[in-house]
């Protein structure tokens, strides 16, 4: 399906005209950003905490220390959010009231699961490396199997998911356009720079290709 169906929890009901809902505009959000916001409830206090993330198809892979509370708590099998958000600019409009931002957002809820099998879990570890540097994988040593035990890898099922998107100007009452107040979008985006080298190298190698073509 091209589709993921939405529900009562998943279906955008301020601004509904962005709300997307197809494979295509959750992938590219997801596969272009770096960080997502793990939102869950542990003895009965919110958190949401930052972290890295990589997808393989309609699987996103959590990971990071066995020791860790979030990961810990989720792999007990509590619900959770995940969102994941691009800021493209600065929507600056006559009057305060209407200023806003270009943004995309994706909005997953579900259930995580523990990934205990050693092939999977070390495939979610590929998968975190490449999501971040196409490339990598491959250059690196791979985990030890201490390693891999001191790593808690969870897969969360991409089912219960929605997308909202903000694109154009802004949009002002009608009597404010005769305002002199300048109006329009400032546009935001992450850039790439010179990539600095380790001080404690030894006899490193040239940069990578893929390091010196890097884009997301």
């Amino acid at each position: 399906m091209s589709q993921f169906q939405p529900t009562d929890r998943t279906q955008v009901k301020r601004l509904p005209k962005r709300g997307h809902y197809d494979r295509e505009t959750v992938y590219k959000i997801l596969d272009t950003a770096f960080v997502c916001h793990v939102g869950f409830n542990a003895d009965g206090q919110p958190f949401v905490i930052p972290t890295n993330y990589g997808r393989s198809r309609d699987t996103l892979y959590l990971h990071g220390s066995a020791a860790s509370r979030m990961l810990k708590t989720l792999s007990e099998g509590i619900p959770v959010c995940v969102t994941v958000t691009h800021v493209d600019g600065l929507v600056l409009a006559r009057s305060a009231f209407h200023h806003s931002v270009n943004y995309r957002s994706v909005v997953i809820l579900g259930i995580a699961r523990l990934v205990e099998g050693p092939a999977e879990k070390m495939e979610a570890l590929r998968i975190f490396t490449e999501h971040v540097v196409k490339g990598r994988w491959d250059d690196v040593r791979q985990p030890t199997e201490q390693e891999l035990k001191a790593t808690t890898v969870l897969a969360l099922p991409l089912e219960e998911v929605s997308a909202k998107v903000r694109t154009g100007g802004p949009v002002d009452d009608e009597a404010d356009y005769a305002l002199p107040v300048w109006a329009g979008v400032l546009p935001l985006e992450t850039v790439v720079k010179e990539p600095v080298p380790d001080v404690q190298r030894k006899a490193d190698p040239p940069v990578p290709e893929y390091l010196k073509n890097y884009s997301r």
